[in-house]
């Protein structure tokens, strides 16, 4: 749970939005690839999995409503295959530089996603995989790559941050997730 996810969260709260943020690496911070490799060794998909269930479950009893999804690179793995895991409960999926395959003829969920035009964790025929196979489940798919950008381009925090690029895609989010999740 770095700096970046929570004023991400923050500032998706200041626009209406109940948030959570389950912390998959329990309190662990990556400072660098290396240690974020390392930590994700360490993860357990089982774990994670039910992190990530439980935490959608607390949503829904309070909401009662279907959720939207926000996933950055890993997390964005992770959303896609929630969105699958539990079709009926996700309205809204923004990616961020992720992708995973799959099948995703089940879920109700419209995408939204931002790559990054250089990313040496998600390649471009990976990516439009995903599209492709999003948009022949049905599911309205809009994918954004931004050019001239980095993996973690959005990230404030980040060498790669891209301030123009990063405030058309929180833009852009805003406005799927108001369409898309109300």
């Amino acid at each position: 749970m770095n700096d970046f996810t929570k004023t991400f969260c923050k500032r998706l709260s200041k626009e209406g939005y109940l948030v959570l943020a389950p912390d998959l690496y329990d309190g662990g911070i990556a400072k660098d690839i290396r240690e974020a490799e390392k930590l994700r060794g360490k993860m357990r998909r089982e774990t994670a999995s039910r992190q990530i269930l439980d935490g959608l479950d607390q949503l829904k009893q309070v909401t009662g409503e279907p959720a939207g999804l926000i996933g950055f690179s890993l997390g964005a793995y992770w959303s896609l295959w929630l969105v699958e895991a539990r079709s009926e409960d996700i309205a809204a999926t923004v990616l961020f530089y992720g992708t995973r395959g799959g099948k995703y003829e089940k879920t109700k969920s419209a995408f939204l996603g931002h790559f990054a035009e250089n990313d040496p964790f998600v390649s471009e025929s990976g990516r439009k995989k995903l599209e492709k196979t999003l948009s022949s489940a049905g599911r309205e798919t809009t994918f954004h790559v931004y050019p001239e950008t980095h993996h973690w381009f959005f990230e404030k925090d980040r060498p790669e941050y891209r301030a123009e690029a990063a405030r058309l895609a929180w833009k852009r989010t805003l406005d799927f997730l108001r369409t898309w999740s109300g």
